[in-house]
């Protein structure tokens, strides 16, 4: 899944001030700073195709201060057996552009902070009914663990260094945040299977709360919450007599829709995200390899004084 979001927010530089004999950094605004990097950990920790691939910057040729990838996914192992299994990993790299100054001269630190995390979630399929169609509707509670580290990839160098006196320039100077989180989520989920068309729809409401942990620079000690709303709908169905690999080739329609909630709501400059995309899928399934599907979807996104475009690639086993 990918899409591409620019010229949202431009990231403020963060000032630090200090006299010949003493440094002192703003620590309360370090830890505002640190506190938003949980909040951007918050965007990955469920899979969600609205926020798979977030790219940021100030709308110049620079580099962009704000870069989220992530891929997932989730499945049921059987009907006989309907626990259902997830997981999900994300990659951010954030430039909070902090500047040290004392007094006659100003120097910008490219601290370069990149985040990882990895989310697991297990659940299980309670079958609601089936239609006269003969979709299934299914409600789904998952249970969400997630880990997660930041690191700078830079240091602030000895002109910093040799008069630090606090531990806010110990963060700044390659320092650490680890975090875990702990949450669940809630799917009503609906699933046409038929020769003539597939229809998936999925509405869910996740929530997680963030808490830093273990050798977490003391200076960013802190706490974020994620919430969202969100619905997945998703139609294939053949391409009139086109087959490929002994299979008809599908087309594929999907819409999507993400409200973010808690501290997640307006922090990237959006309340929501939305996305539209269309696409090809081949069916392998008459050969023996464990990819039955292959989906590639070229999606439009769209929000709040925002809009992006991406090229997604889905599998299915």
């Amino acid at each position: 899944m990918s899409a591409a979001i620019r010229n949202l927010l431009i990231i403020p530089l963060l000032s630090i001030t200090f006299s010949q004999s003493s440094y002192a950094a703003d620590g309360q605004r370090i830890k505002q700073r640190a506190d938003s990097v949980l909040t951007l950990m918050s965007y990955m920790v469920v899979p969600d195709i609205t926020a798979s691939d977030l790219n940021i910057g100030t709308g110049t040729n620079e580099s962009n201060e704000l870069n989220i990838t992530q891929f997932g996914g989730g499945a049921t192992l059987s009907e006989n057996f309907p626990i259902y299994l997830e997981g999900a990993m994300g990659y951010s790299r954030y430039d909070p552009q902090f500047v040290v100054s004392n007094g006659t001269e100003t120097r910008r630190i490219p601290t370069k902070w990149n985040s990882l995390t990895a989310t697991g979630g297990i659940g299980w399929d309670f079958h609601l009914f089936k239609d006269h169609l003969g979709g299934n509707w299914v409600i789904r509670p998952i249970a969400n663990v997630m880990l997660g580290t930041m690191a700078s990839d830079a240091r602030i160098g000895a002109w910093v260094i040799d008069r630090r006196t606090n531990a806010d320039f110990d963060f700044l100077d390659g320092g650490r945040l680890n975090a875990y989180g702990l949450g669940g989520s809630l799917m009503l989920d609906y699933e046409l299977l038929s020769a003539a068309q597939d229809i998936d729809i999925e509405l869910r409401y996740s929530g997680m709360q963030l808490q830093t942990f273990s050798n977490t620079s003391k200076a960013v000690e802190g706490q974020a919450n994620a919430q969202n709303l969100g619905i997945y709908v998703r139609r294939r169905a053949p391409i009139s007599d086109w087959t490929l690999l002994k299979s008809p080739v599908r087309y594929v329609l999907e819409g999507a829709h993400t409200e973010y909630l808690g501290d997640q709501r307006g922090k990237l400059g959006f309340d929501s995200l939305s996305s539209i995309g269309v696409g090809i899928e081949l069916d392998s399934s008459h050969y023996p390899v464990f990819i039955s599907r292959t989906r590639l979807v070229a999606r439009y996104m769209f929000g709040n004084d925002t809009s992006g475009y991406g090229i997604g690639l889905a599998m299915s086993f």
